[in-house]
């Protein structure tokens, strides 16, 4: 199984570069999407698992992830079917897009599977290497010097996450492995000094590309610049996917006993995430900007339920989870946005619903969703870490994160009701008119089934669902 999921994109990327046909281009994308969805159901029913790689496998902790990312995928991968199709780029370019897709994700799939710290850290490069090109498909002045950001800002986090490998190989002293099984088995006899060192080089390292702040630079730039599929992979599954390490080697810290210190610095991260998101939300002019300040936040709120431990952990998996779904629909639909309006100017957009009613919709639910409306999920998860953050006697912080959370949702809000309800212009209605055949009816769908499992699982989650979270929680 997990050979076939990690060999597909390989074998699709080299019959790609023979045939050298766009249609074929995008069928071996949403054959990838289909396999990768077959085979990780097949994986989370405990088929195939005995049949894993050394170096890669299925375990309680990563199966959520890898889920996640399956479903995001394949929603992308249908989204995409008519996203292409307003591309006027020579063929070859549009290959290259495609085959950079399938490489992306097979980076973030590896690094999701990945048992080896190592392993893990030449992935995360990787997926670095394979989505600046995507950021940078546009060929634009902003998307160059986005994609130029992101990989510099990130190389750097790269490195420094290089360094706390180091420094963690130090503290283990005779255990010379980077197995996270063995590590685990073995934290408790680790030098302290050197593991709480590695640990603050892998936490600004991994956490440059979570996109935590304060080394986020990269985020708001990249998502913005990107093509809307693009952006809704960088924030639903990409993210995830460094946030997965982050997870291992926490768990780490709290076998060697040096849980203090760990929760301390995400506590410190998650905040600061939060505040930053607080403040520019108020100051952008680009709504694809405003939805990558929000995943800053969103990973912010990760990193504090992580902090937080206990039943919190249960809300970090439920966050993730609607997090991602909110977040792919609400880039997806930003991608309707930009094609009816050619912008993506906060101000040059109004009067949404009277231009396209199914995309205004969209829009709102995807807020609704992302800013944990009930019944979205993400209202489950927040009461949660509220709740956490009282039991434990952290007063002070459950209001700054309540009254960080307002403001933030106070925000968005104020710039998605005035561009779903604004008025339009008869100039605006003109282009709005001339654009209509650029959104297809495939680029509705995978937004509607996004949100519906989101605000479902606000109300209901499936006995099968809520065992393999459990079954997550125990990698923390």
């Amino acid at each position: 199984m997990i050979n076939t999921i990690l060999l597909f994109p390989i074998i699709a990327c080299l019959l790609m570069f023979i045939i050298r046909n766009k249609t074929f281009d995008c069928f071996m994308v949403n054959a990838y999407a289909i396999v990768h969805s077959v085979i990780t159901t097949l994986l989370a029913l405990n088929i195939g698992r005995e049949t894993s790689q050394p170096y890669f496998a299925v375990d309680n902790t990563n199966l959520i992830f890898l889920i996640v990312l399956s479903l995001v995928f394949l929603m992308v991968a249908f989204y995409n079917n008519g996203y292409v199709k307003t591309f006027e780029y020579p063929d070859r370019r549009i290959r290259n897009y495609s085959m950079m897709i399938l490489i992306f994700v097979l980076a973030m799939t590896g690094t999701i599977l990945s048992t080896d710290l190592g392993i893990a850290w030449v992935l995360v490069e990787a997926t670095t290497l394979s989505s600046a090109y995507l950021i940078y498909f546009n060929k634009t002045k902003h998307a160059i010097e986005a994609a130029w950001k992101y990989v510099f800002i990130c190389s750097i986090g790269i490195a420094l996450a290089f360094v706390g490998i180091i420094l963690l190989n130090i503290s283990t002293g005779s255990v010379n492995t980077l197995n996270f099984a063995h590590l685990y088995r073995c934290a408790s006899s680790f030098d302290h000094n050197w593991l709480t060192l590695a640990f603050v080089f892998m936490l600004f390292g991994f956490g440059a590309k979570m996109g935590l702040a304060p080394i986020h630079f990269w985020l708001p730039d990249a998502h913005s610049e990107a093509p809307s599929p693009i952006s809704a992979l960088l924030s639903a599954t990409l993210l995830n996917s460094a946030f997965l390490v982050i997870v291992r080697v926490f768990k780490i810290m709290t076998l060697a006993d040096c849980t203090g210190y760990a929760r301390f610095m995400l506590f410190i991260m998650g905040f600061i995430s939060l505040f930053v998101t607080a403040v520019f939300v108020y100051h952008i002019r680009n709504y694809k900007r405003m939805l990558a300040y929000s995943s800053i936040e969103n990973m912010g709120i990760l990193a504090i339920g992580t902090a937080l431990g206990g039943f919190a952990y249960y809300a970090v998996i439920l966050h993730l989870i609607g997090h991602s779904l909110a977040k792919a629909s609400f880039f997806l639909t930003s991608g309707n946005v930009l094609e009816l309006y050619g912008t993506k100017r906060i101000k040059s957009v109004s009067g949404l619903m009277k231009a396209d009613g199914k995309t205004a919709w969209l829009w709102i639910l995807s807020f609704l969703a992302i800013c944990a409306f009930p019944t979205s999920v993400l209202f489950i998860s927040e009461f949660i870490m509220i709740k956490t953050m009282i039991l434990q006697g952290h007063y002070l912080l459950c209001v700054l994160f309540v009254l960080l959370l307002t403001i933030v949702l106070y925000g968005i809000g104020k710039v998605v009701l005035k561009m779903a309800f604004g008025d339009l212009s008869s100039d605006k209605e003109k282009l709005v008119n001339e654009n209509k055949s650029k959104v297809s009816r495939i680029m509705y769908i995978p937004q509607f089934i996004m949100l519906i499992i989101v605000f479902t699982l606000g109300v209901y989650i499936p006995p099968f669902l809520n065992n393999i979270i459990k079954c997550a929680i125990a990698g923390f």
